[in-house]
C-alpha cells in the first residue's frame, strides 16, 4: 500500500475538510397551531400539513 512521501500541510487537510461541517436545520411555523416545525413535512404537535389535516393525535 502506498504511503505519503511528503507531510500535506495544514492548508491541504482544510481545504479537503470544506464540505465536512453539518448545515443549519431550517424551521418555520405552522400555519394552524403555530409551533416550529421542518418546511414541507407533517407537524408533529397538531397533524396539519398544507392547510389539512393529515395525521390524526392518538391519545394514550
Amino acid at each position: 500500500m502506498p504511503n505519503p512521501k511528503r507531510r500535506h500541510s495544514k492548508t491541504r487537510r482544510d481545504k479537503r475538510r470544506t464540505h465536512d461541517s453539518l448545515a443549519t436545520v431550517q424551521s418555520v411555523r405552522c400555519s394552524n397551531c403555530g409551533e416550529q416545525k421542518r418546511p414541507h413535512r407533517v407537524c408533529a404537535a397538531c397533524g396539519y400539513y398544507n392547510g389539512r389535516q393529515v395525521l390524526t393525535r392518538v391519545s394514550a
